[in-house]
């Protein structure tokens, strides 16, 4: 996959260009509340970029969803 084509998606799906590595270039997803680094050559690998989508995708369904106890105490339910 051309590098363009990958940072161009990821921009059009919400990631913001963080800043500029000395190999790499950073990406913050702020709805996934993470980083990811994309290399800086000409053609990007399939799968890292498949990764790195994924990564994102994903990253919000795969977090456990907390339960929190109810606040009454067992003497208040009678027991």
């Amino acid at each position: 996959m051309k590098r363009r084509n990958l940072t161009d998606h990821l921009t059009s799906n919400g990631c913001i260009l963080l800043r500029e590595g000395g190999r790499h270039t950073i990406f913050y997803n702020p709805a996934a509340k993470r980083t990811s680094s994309v290399p800086r050559h000409s053609e990007v690998n399939d799968f890292l970029a498949k990764k790195i989508c994924k990564d994102w995708e994903y990253q919000n369904r795969n977090r456990p969803q907390h339960s929190y106890p109810s606040a009454k105490h067992s003497y208040e339910l009678g027991s």
